[in-house]
């Protein structure tokens, strides 16, 4: 029978006590032959009595496609699948980009899958501001944002005007050196990877004084970010690709007012690690059933998004990205 597991939160790989699931049961033979089982832990968007039925459909999936037990382990955060890994209490993760950097750099792990959600791998965090005349170097154009069909306003040549939006960056970042002492600049917390981190790296870059000279203004959100230099509380602000359609109800000449001005560099979403103690044509093989599974089945589609919110994988890793993605982590890891 399929167990569902609840891994807690850990610091230590001592820490993690994971009910009828042994290392030595799903660890591989010495000469690469398949275990019996394997354990798969990931963090699923779902939460409580729903978990073991959105998990299901995958590992069954799985099992069926494998000819081996496929279990599921819910970890209660992104760290614990990394411990789990380290501890061989899983062998396959489902997890955001810093723990698969993790679990690469600690634990030998191979990375075989990124996310996609809505076509993507990846997104910059937009700079955006209401003074377009201080940060642009041409008039504002429209563009517009496929995923929502809204028209915004881009500047710097980021983007086309007329045409779709791509969201590609670094782009424009020179512009970011208009950022002089005192501005005041709208950033997330200290965790967020587009609302703060790669915003703090590019501003530095580009040789702003992020701690002393400039007016930093905290905002929780994305949506916040926008509305802070919407509504004049910040002349420039950070968020993902692209927030500002989030605000349009409240805010909607927004296209308008807020115009974005550069990317930063690409952040990564996250995927798929396997644990360097699998054979290797069960990797592969494991990795084309993942692969594939969004497009296995009408309800598969279904099942991805509801459990990880995601619309596909794909073997195309970017690894490089997720490399970028540790260096800028161990910025801000004190």
């Amino acid at each position: 029978m399929r167990k569902f597991l609840l891994v807690p939160s850990v610091v230590a790989a001592t820490a993690i006590t994971l009910a009828g699931c042994s290392a030595d049961a799903s660890a591989p033979a010495s000469d690469g032959e398949w275990p019996e089982s394997i354990t798969l832990s990931l963090v699923p968007s779902v939460e409580g009595e729903d978990l073991a039925e959105a998990l299901d459909p995958l590992t069954t999936y799985l099992s069926d496609e494998l000819g081996i037990e496929v279990e599921g382990v819910v970890a209660t955060d992104y760290a614990a699948t990394v411990e789990a890994l380290g501890a061989d209490q899983a062998q396959v993760i489902i997890t955001d980009a810093g723990s698969l950097y993790n679990a690469i750099e600690r634990y030998d792990a191979e990375l075989v899958l990124r996310d996609v959600r809505f076509g993507a791998t990846s997104y910059a965090s937009v700079a955006m501001t209401n003074n377009p005349d201080k940060y642009c170097e041409d008039e504002p154009a429209m563009s517009t944002y496929a995923a929502s069909g809204i028209e915004l306003s881009y500047c710097n040549g980021i983007e086309q005007p007329g045409e779709n939006a791509t969201g590609q960056g670094p782009a424009g970042t020179d512009a970011l050196a208009a950022i002089d002492e005192g501005t005041e600049v709208a950033l997330q917390a200290a965790t967020s990877p587009a609302g703060y981190q790669y915003p703090v790296v590019a501003m530095r870059e580009a040789g702003v004084d992020t701690d002393a000279g400039i007016a930093q203004i905290p905002v929780e959100g994305n949506n916040n970010a926008v509305l802070a230099v919407y509504n004049g509380d910040a002349e420039v602000g950070f968020a993902y690709w692209d927030a500002r359609t989030t605000v349009t109800e409240e805010a909607p000449d927004v296209a308008e007012e807020v115009v974005a001005f550069a990317y930063t560099d690409m952040i990564p979403n996250g995927g798929v690690a396997v644990s360097s103690s699998l054979p290797e044509d069960l990797v592969t093989e494991l990795t084309a059933l993942m692969d594939g599974y969004a497009e296995s089945s009408p309800e598969a589609e279904t099942v991805m998004f509801d459990l990880v919110g995601l619309s596909d994988w794909t073997a195309e890793t970017a690894e490089d990205e997720i490399v970028r993605y540790g260096e800028i982590l161990a910025e801000f890891s004190s």
